[in-house]
């Protein structure tokens, strides 16, 4: 503490010192502040008194400054005394004698300051001894020990028999009397102080007496506490306590009990200070100990039942414990220990004296108290007198009168609460020593919860200024607290009180869901262990639950539903944490429950909805299953749980929701089920991959025929659940951000999540994630109104470019905005002027649409490289991605359907006898109106569409530019558009199916239709082996559409002409861009496109096949699933069909232990295609030529369909380009044997090296020409053979056996092996002849003109009619020479790499042939060769492939196989003279004239079409359709052949069976050739032979 007196004042202390200490002294005696000024007063005169001591001052001095001051104040002369006391005590412990005999003359000089006896009372004997004011120290030490003892211990002896009983008797007379007059307590006071002294009454007894008047007559407060005050002043102050102290002592014994007149007594004087609360603690029973150890052994008490409760017992044990329980309850109830602390604090607590309460109450364990019904009801009565003023203002419900509670009587009350600041202060405090015990008065439970709501009222109203939002602030935080510690608690205690939970919900709703789901958390995991009471009731309530749970059945849910609604009144939490977890258990349980929480109330809901997103985001749950690949089914469940509850019931949605988007945002996906769970159920919108073609249908129409016929569950009523769901998700902003996040997730999955995971589950999250989006988007378009949707999706680059959405997913969103956006613009045009006719509507559509789509054209310009708008227009990107089914086509066939099952209906309700009138009269009035809706829809979408149609053929001509090429533009058509989109949802995969035959229908400029069915069928395995289980599901509906247009147009000439026949799309020469012009002959005629239609079924058999073989499992998946998907349509050929079964027949065997649900799949697929086998036609009958004869016809049709798009118009320097064509093919074959895959990808763009003019690409029509007449002329020797001819011609027969055995086309890659290593021996002489002779041919054909070009083909078509014999005649050869060395070979049947097995072994010849018919084809013809080899091979190579005959001994194969051999050297040699005779022949013919080429060139077209000979017939379905064919087909070879031949033939057929039979008899060969497929199984030995065979020919 800083000095008051400075050193220089005690240097100057005459000149100045003096005066400055007196002014400094007269200011300290008059400051206001008493305590400050006593306090510093002191220390100035210590000050001073202590400069005296060290010597300093002199005393005489201070003395005289001393006498000055002592005026100031009337209590100076007792400071200085306390002062000196102080230096007294400090001097004595010097050792310095002058000090102390400075301090004794300074006393001395002030002697006449301060009087004797003060110093006396303050100063030590030897002081006073040493200043003369005792005379001796010992004997005024032993004067004052006496007189002490005198004082406090020597009893007054009252002699019982001197105090006359008349005294007392008098004294109750006085104190009995009637008080209500003018008799007040100083009266009796005086009375009974004359009684005293009369009757020499001891004076403790009359107090006593006068205490217990006071307990018989408690009314009288008034008058005995200010008589009992009065009297105390003649009293020891502790005289009072003491004898309360004995009167509770006397209640003390065991079978006392203390009467409440007493503690009302001890309170009321606690009240009014005249005892003091320790002084009378100490003397009551039982002791703070014994409380405590009570308390805990409560708690090891009701644990022990809580684990009794959980405890598997046996029922007989059951009955006698229950006993055991019932007695030891007996015992406790019959004699309660009296506890004379809580008698105190409920008297206290009565009368109002809080503080005291609270003192008592912070003595013992939380909750002990009040945990005592008697004292938990006084202080809820305390609280309800408190509150009073303030509920009869804010909180009494409108119309509720209520019963106003009178304050207290006494003044010392807590001051009642008149505004929420006062409620905080005291009545908060107060609920908080209640805590869960509030449960004893719901009562005063309604009006804290009414106090809450009205505070929350006044809390969110605004206009209060900042001071105040904070002291809000403050009190909202404390209601949070009371609601946590005292309300929900109290609730749990409460028995069954629904209105209760009601009331509180009445509270809770105006709460944010974060604020109650925190204080649900709180009340479920923490609450229920702070009490010994809540303990027990949890586990009661636990044991409650397991007793309904197990009778919960579909039978007994509205019973079990009264019951689990009794009980979530009180203890939602528990109970709902025990059902979710036997819901995660047994998902058959759902429904039951669900149905059974009807008679829950609202709070329990929102519980409910807490207690779901707990369990869900239970982080000791795994999401997956242990095999990783799929989600857990206790996920599974809970999703369905939530899905089917909040549809049913009025629970908020926000907390789920938002959960969901959190996870998400943590890059989570597996959640998502939850929210398509939810969707599915509240708004009815479905996403399923098994939807039916029908269902697909209806989910074009409008809404209400997709509600009708669009889902498999008839979701009804969705009205009201899909508007909490539209409300939930719009008033937290959720709509948008959820669309962004799962349509970033979607991508995320693979790389945030696919990292360790199964590819499987990768999938099937990214679809789950997809899905979700779909239905989300779905539900968001049909149910937000377009300024909610309008002002909530940005626009489409902003998606893009900012939040990274993918493009198809951004349109998808945008998607209805434009719609509504483009129809609310209409109305408006329509409204501003009113012109009814069809084309001013038309016209007003097609405003609103520009002005509509206009920015999004120039939005969408940022989303893509600039090259790509050479190509396509950004209004055609637009329009496509804007556009659904809904705009495309009216399915009329589903609204009939519908409105003939709603008249079905009618009918059967008329018919019904049973149902009442009245109902009758309702079903029927829904069925009309729901017919009336669904016919309105269907006029209303009809004429939609017309618009549509209208603008689609205005924008047309600006949609493709084709800056570059055709095929370019096909390419950026299918890469940005169509395949994005077919993946997108089932509907789009239609739509783009749609879209390709629109685009085709309108005509539009530059876009080449054959191209693009083309590149869609040729290339599938990519597509495919990246798809997810759905994408694959949705591709394969997308390949339906498609092979359904496709399957249309060549069941019919009439169809293909009227639709196909003078379009753009099918023109076959694609020259300079701007010109698009008809030129007949540049049309695809209807059999050239029955052959391209062949071509792609054989593509996708080929594709198929190699997916089927990978083994791997995504590959096989995704092949079964597009092919199931395709099959109304596809393999519509017999041997394609045949060659798919068998592959899926293999993984059938393969799969059925390793993965079981490909062996489903596989097994679903070869059943349903098994079913389809009779639907399936001969190859012939699905493309055929006609018979020979002689008409004319321009040759330039025969340059055929452009298989990947490259133009075939002749022009001069195509024999320049002819020289190159042979090193080409070579190269090409090199290529093809890299492998299928490779294969797929080059057919796109063939030939890079051969262009003309346009700058595109040569035509591939000829490989499908080639390998179709192979093919057809195969099947029809087929059927021949079986009618037995009796003079068919050997090559016949030949090509009769390659037709049957085409089926047998994908033979094990075994058999190749064994194949390619016969191979290996050298060629025969003959072979090598053959070779040169060829080389010489085709160096002569090579001067050819144009014309010679053209010509040629008719050639080229009988060369290849003899072609196969002639291939199967050397096979044999090269079978003889091997098994006359031994027959090592022996092909098995198993797996091929490549779609279609190749033999080998006449592969030279073959090639040389080719060689033949490429010299005279054209350009487009030689530059494809590459694709028909391996046609024309793998046909060939079916001949010796699994036929079984039995073998015959070695010897008699040998000599059967010479023989067989000479013959059939002998036939080849005939064939190649007449063959070279042919040749010249024609040569002659063309260089006589030029004139003469459209004639030829028609003979030529007409052979080329007898060749194949295959019947025309309007459906591709029906076999039956061909048998007059057949006949003419006899007539023809009768003439042809001669029985010689025939015999050779029967005879080679035996030759090949024999061989064919011997070759399965060696094992040791077949694992050879396992292992050399193992080794080569890339296809090096397949591109070296190809290599070396193509040199020989160049």
């Amino acid at each position: 503490m800083a000095a008051l007196l400075p050193a220089e004042w005690i240097k100057n202390w005459e000149k100045g010192g003096k005066s400055e200490f007196v002014q400094l002294c007269r200011a300290l005696s008059e400051n206001k502040n008493h305590d400050v000024g006593f306090r510093d007063i002191q220390q100035a005169l210590y000050e001073l008194a202590y400069h005296v001591v060290r010597g300093n001052l002199k005393h005489d001095q201070a003395s005289n400054v001393l006498g000055d001051v002592i005026e100031f104040r009337e209590d100076m002369p007792s400071i200085l005394a306390d002062v000196f006391c102080i230096l007294d005590i400090e001097t004595s412990c010097l050792e310095e004698k002058n000090k102390r005999d400075h301090f004794t003359q300074l006393v001395l000089a002030c002697l006449y300051l301060v009087s004797d006896t003060v110093l006396k009372e303050r100063l030590d004997p030897e002081t006073l001894e040493s200043l003369g004011l005792i005379k001796q120290s010992q004997q005024f030490n032993q004067k004052s020990v006496k007189i002490k003892t005198k004082l406090f211990y020597k009893q007054q002896k009252f002699n019982l028999l001197r105090e006359e009983n008349e005294g007392y008797a008098k004294l109750i007379a006085e104190l009995g009397q009637d008080l209500s007059g003018n008799i007040t307590s100083d009266l009796i006071l005086e009375n009974i102080k004359s009684l005293i002294g009369c009757f020499n009454l001891d004076p403790n007894r009359v107090l006593d007496i006068i205490l217990e008047v006071y307990e018989c007559r408690p009314e009288y407060d008034d008058f005995f506490v200010p008589l009992i005050e009065s009297y105390m002043y003649m009293c020891e102050p502790q005289t009072l306590c003491h004898i309360l102290g004995f009167k509770f002592k006397f209640y003390q014994d065991p079978s006392g009990e203390t009467p409440s007149s007493l503690y009302r007594v001890a309170a009321v004087l606690l009240q009014h200070n005249l005892i003091d609360l320790e002084d009378l603690y100490v003397h009551l029973l039982p002791g703070d100990n014994t409380i405590i150890e009570e308390h805990k052994r409560e708690i090891v008490e009701a644990k022990q039942i809580v684990r009794k409760l959980t405890m598997v017992v046996l029922s007989s044990e059951k009955t006698e414990e229950k006993e055991k329980e019932k007695e030891k309850e007996e015992e406790k109830t019959e004699k309660p220990p009296d506890n004379q602390k809580l008698g105190l604090l409920e008297a206290l607590l009565k009368i109002g004296d809080w503080h005291h309460s609270q003192s008592i109450m912070d003595q013992m364990p939380p909750f002990y108290a009040t945990s005592h019904k008697p004292i938990a009801i006084a202080l809820c009565q305390l609280v309800h007198v408190t509150v009073e003023p303030l509920y009869r203002r804010v909180g009494v419900p409108k119309g509720a009168k209520g019963s106003p509670i009178s304050s207290l009587p006494n003044k010392r009350a807590p001051k009642q609460a008149e505004s929420f600041e006062e409620l905080r202060k005291e009545v908060f405090n107060m609920l908080c020593y209640l805590g869960p015990h509030l449960s004893h008065d719901p009562i005063l439970f309604a009006k804290v919860v009414r106090l809450g709501k009205a505070f929350m009222k006044e809390f969110q109203s605004d206009g209060s200024k900042q001071e105040d939002k904070e002291k809000m602030e403050t009190l909202f935080s404390c209601l949070l607290s009371i609601t946590d510690q005292v309300l929900l608690p109290s609730l749990s205690l409460m028995d069954c009180n629904a209105c209760m939970s009601e009331e509180l919900w009445g509270m809770f709703k105006t709460f944010p869901y974060q604020y109650r789901y925190r204080l649900y958390g709180q009340w479920k995991n923490e609450t229920y262990n702070s009490h010994p009471l809540l303990v027990k009731v949890k586990a009661q309530t636990i044991d409650r639950a397991k007793y309904i749970m197990k009778r919960l059945t579909k039978e007994n849910v509205k019973p079990s539903g009264r019951q689990i609604g009794k009980l979530s009144h009180s203890n939602p939490t528990i109970l709902f944490d025990y059902i979710l977890s036997q819901i995660q258990k047994y998902d058959n349980l759902i429904t039951p429950v669900v149905d059974s929480l009807k008679y829950l109330t609202s709070l329990n809901y929102d519980v409910l909805a807490y207690c779901i997103i707990e369990a869900l985001a239970n982080p000791e749950k795994e999401r997956m299953k242990h095999d990783d690949t799929t989600i857990s089914s206790w996920l599974q469940s809970l999703a369905s749980f939530c899905g089917a509850v909040f549809r049913k019931y009025p629970i908020e949605l926000a907390g789920l929701l938002q959960y969901v988007a959190n996870q998400l945002k943590a890059g989570k996906s597996f959640d998502l089920l939850i929210l398509k769970e939810v969707v599915q159920k509240m708004a009815g919108i479905e996403i399923t991959e098994e939807m039916t073609m029908e269902q697909l249908e209806a989910m074009t129409g409008g809404e209400q025929l997709k509600a009708e016929g669009g889902y498999f569950g008839q979701i009804r009523n969705t009205k009201k659940s899909s508007q909490r769901l539209k409300d939930a998700l719009l008033d937290h902003d959720l709509a948008l951000p959820l669309c962004l996040l799962m349509a970033q997730q979607r991508n995320g999955v693979i790389f945030q999540e696919g990292g360790e995971k199964h590819l499987k589950l990768v999938g099937k999250l990214y679809d789950q994630c997809h899905d979700t989006l779909v239905q989300f988007g779905g539900f968001l378009a049909s149910n937000l109104s377009t300024e909610d949707y309008i002002k909530r999706v940005p626009s489409i680059d902003v998606l893009c470019n900012e939040f990274h959405t993918p493009h198809d997913a951004a349109f998808f969103l945008s998607r209805p905005m434009y719609a509504h956006h483009i129809s609310s613009k209409y109305d408006e045009l329509k409204k501003a002027e009113k012109g009814n006719k069809q084309q001013h509507k038309v016209h007003k559509y097609i405003t609103s649409c520009e002005l509509v789509m206009a920015p999004v054209h120039e939005a969408v310009i940022s989303l893509h490289l600039p090259k790509v708008w050479d190509d396509i227009s950004p209004q055609f990107y637009a329009t496509f991605w804007s556009l659904t089914m809904y705009d495309l086509a009216v399915p009329h066939s589903s609204y009939d359907r519908e409105v003939n099952k709603l008249k079905v209906q009618m009918k059967a309700i008329d018919d019904n006898q049973e149902m009442p009138p009245n109902k009758k009269k309702k079903e029927k009035e829904r069925c009309t109106a729901l017919q009336d809706k669904l016919l309105e829809e269907e006029k209303k979408q009809l004429e939609h569409v017309q618009r549509v149609l209208q603008r689609l053929k205005l924008e047309k001509d600006n949609w493709l530019l084709a800056k570059s090429t055709k095929n370019e533009t096909i390419t950026k058509f299918l890469q940005l558009c169509i395949f994005p989109r077919c993946i997108f949802s089932a509907i789009d995969a239609v739509y783009c199916a749609h879209f390709v035959e629109l685009v085709h229908q309108q005509k539009t400029p530059n876009f080449s239709t054959l191209l693009c069915y083309d590149r869609v069928f040729s290339d599938i395995i990519y597509t495919v082996a990246s798809c997810t289980e759905n994408e694959a599901s949705r591709y394969g509906r997308f390949l339906c559409c498609m092979l359904e247009t496709v399957t249309r147009w060549h069941s019919d000439r009439v169809i293909y002409e009227k639709e196909c026949g003078n379009y753009p799309g099918f023109l076959t020469i694609l020259r300079a861009t701007g010109f698009d012009g008809g030129n007949k002959a540049d049309q695809l005629d209807y059999e050239n496109f029955r052959h391209v239609v062949h071509k792609w079924h054989y593509k996708l058999t080929k594709a198929s096949v190699h997916c089927l073989e990978t083994g791997e499992y995504t590959h096989i998946r995704n092949i079964l699933i597009v092919l199931t998907k395709i099959l109304p349509w596809y393999p519509k050929v017999l041997n394609l069909g045949q060659a798919l079964e068998r592959r899926v027949h293999k993984i059938c065997q393969e799969e059925k232990e390793k993965r079981p649900d490909l062996y489903a799949l596989a097994m679903g697929y070869s059943g349903q295609l098994k079913s389809r086998k009779p639907f399936m036609i001969p190859e012939n009958e699905f493309h055929h030529k006609d018979p020979p004869a002689r008409n004319a016809v321009p040759a330039t049709v025969q340059n055929g369909p452009g298989g990947a798009g490259m133009p075939t118009s002749l022009t001069i320097n195509t024999v320049r380009l002819e020289e190159g064509t042979t090193e080409e093919t070579a190269d090409k074959l090199k290529e093809k044997s890299q492998g299928v895959v490779k294969v797929i990808n080059k057919t796109v763009n063939a030939t890079p090296k051969v262009t003309t003019s346009n700058g595109n690409s040569a035509s591939n029509s000829k490989i499908i020409k080639e390998k179709d007449d192979k093919e057809k002329s195969g099947k029809e020797k087929d059927k021949e053979k079986k009618d037995k001819t009796p003079a068919a011609t050997p090559e016949m027969k030949a090509l009769g056996k390659d037709g049957k055995d085409k089926p047998k086309e994908e033979r094990a890659n075994k058999d190749e092996k064994a194949r390619e290593i016969k191979e290996k021996t050298p060629k025969s002489d003959k072979d090598k002849e053959k070779v040169k002779k060829e080389e010489k041919a085709s160096k002569e054909e090579k001067s050819k003109t144009v014309v010679t070009i053209i010509e040629s083909k008719s050639t080229a078509e009988k060369e290849r009619e003899k072609e196969p014999s002639r291939e199967r005649d050397l096979a044999k050869e090269m079978k003889s020479k091997e098994n006359a060395k031994g027959g090592e070979k022996v092909p098995v049947a198993g797996s091929l790499k490549s779609p279609v097995p190749r033999s080998e072994t006449s592969e030279s010849e073959r090639e040389q042939k080719r060689r033949k018919v490429d010299t005279h084809s054209s350009p487009s013809h030689s530059s494809t060769v590459k694709d028909n080899l391996n046609e024309l091979k793998d046909s060939s190579a079916k001949h010796y492939v699994n036929h079984t005959t039995p073998t015959l001994s070695k010897s008699k194969e040998r000599e059967v196989e010479k023989k067989d051999l000479d013959k059939s050297r002998e036939r080849s040699r005939e064939r190649e003279k007449k063959d070279e005779k042919d040749r010249k022949d024609r040569k002659r013919d063309h260089s006589n004239s030029d004139r003469e080429v459209p004639q030829d060139s028609t003979k030529r077209r007409k052979e080329e079409n007898g060749t194949t000979g295959s019947s025309k017939h309007s459906k591709s379905e029906s076999p039956s359709d061909s048998p007059r064919l057949n006949e003419k087909e006899k007539d023809k070879n009768k003439s042809k052949s001669s029985g010689k031949e025939k015999g050779d033939s029967i005879k080679a057929e035996k030759m090949e069976k024999s061989s064919s039979g011997s070759k399965k008899e060696s094992r040791h060969d077949k694992e050879k050739a396992e292992k050399k497929e193992k080794r080569d199984s890339t296809g090096g030995k397949e591109e070296k032979k190809h290599h070396k065979s193509s040199d020989k020919h160049r």
